[in-house]
């Protein structure tokens, strides 16, 4: 049995999605996604941090990412 590993990343997209397609017809894209976290530090001022996520989908992932 194959391992993998799911994860959900909620967040705002940092770009529009590009599609592109191999030389075999499947498809492929490419898209970054922003999730920022807030929270108060021990001074009780606001804090954020964002990380930006790269995502690649493929196949018909790919082309329903790119709609």
């Amino acid at each position: 049995m194959a391992n993998y590993h799911q994860t959900v990343i909620a967040g705002h997209l940092g770009r529009d999605p590009e599609v592109r397609y191999l030389p075999n017809g499947d498809a492929v894209c490419n898209f970054s996604v922003a999730v920022t976290e807030s929270w108060k530090g021990k001074d009780g001022e606001k804090k954020e941090s964002t990380t930006w996520y790269r995502v690649n989908a493929f196949g018909k992932l790919a082309e329903i990412c790119g709609e």
